[in-house]
């Protein structure tokens, strides 16, 4: 295939890929046309748009600065490309269609060897046993010289490699640490059976049917019920319905299940979609939370409950909720949260058919390779452009609003650590002008206000007026601060981290961020997904970042955006001066808010 030197990809040998997301403008006489100040002109690369699209299929976006992107190839990238379908050859002819210059021979042959460990391995049932089995003999051999391997493995005179059914999660992350991703066909308890049947008309009223995208994403996982499906991942965008592709493969599996989920509300959530959405009557589905300690068919609990313990040393009390039933179907919401205490169990639930459900595969921790062997891989993914050019998500505008630091506060940013500078620039007071005025351009919307820190938000809500909710707020509370917004009687609400995952506020159209977790890209994702449910009036949602120029904040705010830029989104950059002021006659910032005394705001 012929390069194209006009191309904006450059692939390099150490496995990262260089997009050009501009090129120079040429004018009519050839030459490279520049503004009136002789600064060169630059437009979008045409081919830029494509080629991150197809990039993001088998590669991980690392930097994302104005000009030039950075992306990475590495083993789980392609390795969950491989799951999905995609083939040495398919990414080779990719990477030849977007490069400038020819593909380094290491990057393709490394590519070729890594799909090739796809399946290499895979685990079997012979009756009541198991046995590691390989298409070659010689990666048998190879695993076999890891004394993390030979020791989880029995070898019989004939060579044939056998394991403990309860060795199968330990062994396929032993074998996924030096490069081998095993296909575990070692099949599933069936579990208790359960119907599940699917509503027509949902029990709060209008009809119930599901999108396309999520009837394929369950049939993907579900696999027809056969051992090539029953574990992995399902990859959508915030809004775009992870719960009911949940539900549509407890309906295919009919079992009981077990859902962890990452706090009270999203239990409730859930119950609330299920008994809304499933023909499953309340007693047949309840919650093991802190509150009430019910197992039922299907049983929904938080991450928290199930690693909380006495004491550091001590045991995790509520682990035995995973073999109190007959589970067929174990649900982890919020994949990418996973404690590590249940990587622990979860590696013992091998025989159990897995469901994770994520908008982002992204784990700031690292462990993508334990959420692939433990889990399963990605078995479907949608990007996130895809649904909202469908009309499934709503659009979003994102703007970043840099804000100068008080000039009485440049001298403390001066003299702290690293990480305190970050939280110093976070904390800029001069941010709550910005709040007002953004609260002020889009009066009349459901306007969400997300930060990191707790001072900072107890500040602002009393300079606001408007309610709180933290990690503190009791569930009573925040049920009744969550329904205050639905209904419009709360009209701004201001949320901790506790907002960043599993609330269900469709009204939500504006998020302002005014501080966030150093870098987490997973934490963007999920800050803006709070704002994606389609508009009854179909119009666009908008998402602020707030950060102080210049400073911490400002760098790791570029390195929280990555997901969002490799799923298409750009952000604007203003600056705080460049905001309408609020006009004198308005009559100030006041938001509409639900009874709450002093002690609600703690």
């Amino acid at each position: 295939m012929s390069l194209r030197p006009d191309n904006p990809l450059l692939v390099q040998s150490d496995r990262s890929l260089m997009l050009h997301t501009v090129r120079a403008v040429i004018d009519a006489k050839g030459n490279a046309a520049r503004d009136k100040d002789g600064a060169p002109l630059t437009e979008e690369h045409p081919r830029f748009a494509a080629a991150r699209d197809a990039l993001a299929g088998f590669a991980e976006l690392e930097k994302s600065p104005d000009y030039l992107h950075t992306y990475r190839i590495t083993p789980v990238s392609i390795w969950n490309a491989a799951a999905l379908g995609l083939t040495p050859q398919g990414i080779q002819t990719t990477l030849e269609d977007f490069s400038c210059v020819p593909i380094p021979r290491n990057v393709q042959s490394d590519i070729r060897q890594w799909m090739g460990r796809y399946g290499l391995l895979a685990i079997e049932r012979r009756g009541e046993r198991f046995e590691l089995v390989a298409r070659e003999p010689g990666a048998l051999q190879d695993v076999l010289g890891h004394e993390a391997v030979k020791k989880l493995v029995l070898v019989d005179a004939e060579k044939r490699v056998w394991l403990d059914g309860l060795s199968r999660g330990t062994l396929k992350q032993a074998l996924i640490k030096i490069g081998y991703p095993v296909d575990d066909r070692g099949g599933y308890v069936e579990g208790d059976r359960l119907e599940i049947r699917l509503r027509q008309a949902r029990l709060s009223g209008g009809a119930f049917k599901l999108r396309p995208y999520q009837i394929a994403a369950g049939e993907a996982f579900h696999a027809g019920g056969t051992v090539v499906g029953g574990n992995g991942v399902i990859v959508l965008p915030c809004g775009a319905g992870k719960t009911v592709v949940g539900i549509q493969v407890m309906s295919l599996v009919g079992t009981k299940t077990l859902i962890l989920t990452t706090n009270t509300v999203a239990v409730r959530q859930w119950r609330e979609e299920l008994l809304d959405k499933t023909e499953l009557t309340p007693d047949q589905v309840s919650e093991y939370t802190g509150d009430q300690k019910k197992v039922s068919p299907v049983t929904i609990t938080t991450y928290q409950m199930l690693t909380w313990r006495r004491s550091k040393t001590g045991e995790f009390e509520h682990f035995s909720l995973f073999s109190r039933e007959n589970w067929g179907l174990v649900v982890y919401d919020e994949v990418h949260l996973l404690p590590a205490p249940v990587f622990r169990v979860t590696a013992d639930l091998q025989a159990r058919r897995r469901l994770g459900l994520t908008a982002t595969l992204v784990r700031e921790d690292g462990k993508e390779d334990e959420v692939f062997c433990l889990i399963g891989p990605k078995r479907y993914d949608v990007p996130w452009k895809v649904l909202e050019h469908q009309g499934f998500i709503a659009a979003a505008h994102c703007t970043e609003v840099r804000v100068p630091l008080e000039s009485n506060l440049k001298q403390a940013y001066m003299a702290a650590s690293a990480r305190n500078k970050f939280r110093v620039a976070s904390e800029n007071p001069a941010k709550t002008r910005v709040i007002e005025q953004l609260i002020e351009k889009h009066r009349g919307g459901r306007i969400l206000v997300i930060g990191q820190y707790i001072d900072q938000l107890n500040a602002l809500a009393r300079h606001l007026g408007a309610p709180l909710i933290t990690g503190k707020t009791p569930n009573v509370e925040r049920e009744k601060l969550y329904d205050g917004f639905r209904t419009g009687a709360i009209d701004v609400l201001i949320v901790s981290k506790v907002g960043n995952f599993a609330i269900d506020l469709p009204e939500a159209n504006v998020a302002i961020q005014i501080s966030g977790t150093f870098g987490s890209r997973q934490e963007e994702a999920q800050r803006l997904g709070r704002i994606l449910r389609p508009k009854s009036d179909g119009s666009a949602a908008a998402f602020y970042s707030i950060v102080t120029l210049g400073s911490r904040d400002q760098e790791f705010a570029e390195k929280r955006q990555l997901f969002l830029t490799e799923q298409g989104y750009s952000y604007e950059i203003i600056e705080a001066g460049e905001l309408p002021p609020i006009a004198a006659s308005a009559p100030g910032v006041a938001v509409a808010a639900a009874t709450t005394t002093k002690e609600d705001h703690a």
